[in-house]
């Protein structure tokens, strides 16, 4: 099912021709609950692995923080599908009666956690973007790459998940892993994604203002300018007009591959290779949700009907990741060699 960004309100570069040199397209991703299969791009969905390929593990550490009971992926799913199930009998029944006498036993059991793990651990498949359907510039050397796979290690290092790329060309992959190891604990249940099929959809993005020359950052600040839009720009905005160039019209919320760095939790910092020093390029975004109070207007037209999500579940959060008490985990690659590390941001 696509889904359609809403129209911005009007074209910021009439207004304001010096950002016209500074849009970038981003890929909004809409990722949506579903059953994606190795050969559909997806979040949380199977990979297409090869079979002689060795399979990601995460070395630690993973530090027990005292507090957070671990479960594993499969108690994860169990719980979601139990309370997914109970949400749909009558409401009129007691809470505790809309569980079976097997979910209750079920939910005690994860409730009552797993031994810390020990050792390496397997990796969770977090997001696979075929070419076909997400263009992503190829990695420096790989001209056949048409596939991206990112997975990440469920536990924290030391803030959010720690990340590995993997780049490769489908067509190579002629015998498929048929059953990828799992962790036998992970430290959140936030890490573990719901499979969501998507809905590649490509925008135009401009950066943000923190990231502007002093030059349009004044022009942006300029009401007078801005009200010669008329009415489609907010007057709520008068007194900042540089919020609704942020809010309406420059980086999309969400789920997204390229385009151009969130920021919020810092200001703008220098994305650099830690190897070569060359500066890095957004590649994807991992989004706590899809958008939030400050970015409605980038909600795609009809969502909400056509997507209600289970009781309890954060708006607009598709995938049940939470990342950072909320905040989107950002990875960037160097330009010059895909086998220099990946910079990973949350903001």
């Amino acid at each position: 099912m696509s889904r359609t960004t809403p129209p911005r309100p009007f074209d910021v570069t009439a207004l304001f021709p010096r950002l016209a040199p500074l849009a970038r397209t981003a890929t909004r991703l809409h990722p949506r609950a579903g059953s994606p299969s190795r050969h559909d791009s997806s979040v949380g969905g199977p990979l297409l692995w090869p079979a002689g390929e060795p399979w990601p593990y995460c070395d630690g550490p993973h530090e027990w923080d005292q507090v957070n009971e671990p479960t594993s992926p499969e108690d994860v799913r169990v719980q979601r599908r139990i309370h997914a199930a109970a949400a749909d009998r009558p409401q009129s029944l007691p809470h505790a009666s809309r569980y079976t006498p097997e979910e209750r036993a079920a939910i005690e059991r994860i409730n009552a956690g797993r031994p810390w793990p020990e050792g390496p651990i397997a990796m969770l498949p977090v997001a696979q973007l075929y070419a076909r359907d997400v263009p992503l510039p190829c990695p420096p050397g790989q001209a056949d790459a048409d596939l991206l796979q990112v997975l990440w290690c469920p536990f924290d290092h030391p803030e959010h998940p720690r990340t590995a790329l993997f780049w490769r060309s489908a067509a190579a992959v002629t015998d498929v892993l048929g059953t990828p190891p799992e962790p036998p604990a992970v430290q959140f249940s936030d890490y573990v994604p719901e499979p969501c099929l998507l809905s590649p959809e490509q925008v135009t993005e401009y950066p943000n203002f923190l990231e502007l020359s002093k030059e349009l950052q004044e022009e942006l600040t300029d009401w007078s300018r801005w009200q010669t839009a008329g009415a489609a720009v907010d007057s709520a905005y008068a007194v900042a007009p540089q919020e609704f160039y942020k809010d309406r019209l420059s980086v999309s919320p969400g789920w997204k591959a390229g385009g151009w760095t969130r920021w919020g939790l810092t200001d703008p910092v220098p994305r650099v290779c830690s190897v070569c020093g060359s500066g890095m390029n957004p590649l994807l975004t991992i989004a706590t949700t899809e958008w939030n109070s400050g970015s409605e207007s980038w909600a795609p037209e009809g969502n909400q009907a056509r997507d209600p999500l289970p009781p309890g579940v954060p708006p607009a959060n598709y995938t049940r990741i939470v990342l950072a008490r909320g905040y989107d985990l950002q990875l960037h690659v160097c330009p010059v060699s895909a086998d220099h590390p990946h910079l990973e941001l949350v903001q």
